[in-house]
């Protein structure tokens, strides 16, 4: 539909969108996000950029706000609003997140039935037509300039790139069951950072070295994995499951295989700034600001955490314990298709909970409810930090992680975290 822009009516004073307009269009690209089946990593981007775009309309339009433009990696300054238009920010931002989220999956009509929805929606609240139309103009041509610049990141050469050959060490990681998947995006390091200088800026210790020897440390941190996971309390199982986020889960019934699709650690973390900002009351430019700075850090740590990956390539725990200790070991939480170390949940959640801090501080009392649709229970926290340390030691008890991959990759995320925090300023002193 071809939008054109009017200004003949006079000024318009925009309507105030309540902010659970912006959350709603956020869970339909989580639940996009789910039924496409993208992984972790893909997942981040798919989020950070619809966030990135609708903020930038929300910051042309707000002086409390600074744009993005010159902080992020390439990021150039965003088209204004034309002059004089009537037209509503807030309706703007929408148009360019969903746009922009649209480009980046592959279910695109689930998206343009949502915003067809939301057109219909703003007709009856009464906004007139001119203003729908010239907001979601201006929202339009936000999202071409972000959706620009994306194309620039270096996603669609990697698409290209060779996969992972396996090697016949034993140390090196391997498929694991029981779908045997290739490894998952191996070079995740090369995607453009949005504020780390660069994807081997925060570069963790090496693992333990590995050696099967029953006295070695490696060998005892084997069995460590292997102890916890025979002895798991209940408490510690409700743990593994609710931090478990794997997209995708397969299953085996004699000869037919099929799957369950669940949400990824990011958008659990995006599931958690929508509670919170809820909670506190948050008005639509600073919830828009929460989702923006946390899909950024979760971008930034996925990518500083697939390069640890990709360059130590460790064997998971359940090649080895089914190799050396107990073939018909498995573990609570199915291993997912990637290196072990260091551990993705504990690099991306600690990167994510350092940022909510820093916008809600150091306690906050919530009710995380973010798996109650895949059947688990919430959970409460106090913190951020009190979150991002269960999810990272959940990957002990869901047996898919030895406990310097936990360990070191919480310091990794603290680092990403930190530094996206120092050097992304989305509010004008």
């Amino acid at each position: 539909m071809l939008l054109t822009l009017s200004c003949a009516k006079g000024p318009y004073e925009p309507v105030g969108l309540p902010t659970d307009y912006y959350h709603r269009t956020v869970k339909k690209l989580t639940d996009v996000i789910v039924y496409d089946i993208f992984s972790p990593p893909v997942a981040s981007r798919v989020y950070a950029y619809p966030n990135i775009a609708a903020y930038e309309v929300l910051a042309q339009g707000n002086t409390a706000y600074r744009s993005l433009a010159g902080q992020i990696n390439g990021l150039g300054t965003a088209p204004t609003a034309p002059e004089g238009a009537r037209l509503d920010l807030e309706i703007a931002a929408l148009k360019a997140f969903i746009k922009t989220g649209k480009a980046l999956v592959f279910s695109e009509s689930k998206m343009e039935d949502y915003e067809n929805q939301l057109i219909a929606e703003l007709k009856d609240m009464g906004i007139p037509l001119d203003v729908i139309e010239n907001s979601m103009a201006y929202g339009s041509t936000v999202s071409d300039h972000i959706l620009a610049w994306s194309d620039l990141d270096n996603y669609k050469q990697t698409r290209t790139y060779p996969k992972y050959t396996i090697q016949d060490d034993a140390q090196s990681w391997k498929p694991t069951p029981p779908s045997y998947m290739d490894g998952i995006e191996p070079s995740w390091n090369k995607i453009r950072t949005l504020i780390l200088d660069s994807a081997n800026q925060f570069v963790p210790e090496s693992p333990t070295a590995f050696n099967m020897n029953k006295d070695s440390q490696f060998y005892k941190e084997l069995m460590e994995v292997y102890d916890v996971g025979k002895n798991l309390t209940d408490e510690q199982e409700e743990i593994a499951q609710f931090w478990d986020c794997n997209p995708y889960v397969s299953h085996l019934n004699g000869h037919a295989m099929f799957a369950t699709k669940k949400i990824t650690p990011g958008g659990h973390w995006i599931g958690i700034t929508k509670i919170v900002t809820s909670q506190e009351k948050r008005a639509m430019p600073e919830t828009v600001e929460a989702y923006t700075r946390v899909s950024i850090a979760l971008f930034d740590a996925f990518i500083s955490c697939w390069d640890e990956k990709w360059r130590s390539i460790l064997i998971r725990p359940e090649t080895l314990i089914n190799q050396h200790i107990d073939e018909d070991w498995v573990p609570l939480l199915q291993t997912p298709p990637f290196p072990e170390y260091t551990s993705g949940h504990s690099v991306i959640s600690t990167a994510a909970a350092a940022t909510l801090t820093q916008l809600f501080g150091e306690q906050l009392n919530y009710t995380d409810s973010t798996e109650v649709e895949f059947g688990l229970k919430p959970r409460d926290y106090t913190s951020f930090f009190n979150a991002s340390e269960e999810a990272a030691i959940s990957r002990l008890y869901g047996g898919i992680h030895y406990m310097p991959a936990i360990a070191n990759g919480v310091k990794q995320g603290r680092q990403v975290g930190d530094f996206v925090n120092a050097n992304l300023i989305t509010k004008t002193p």
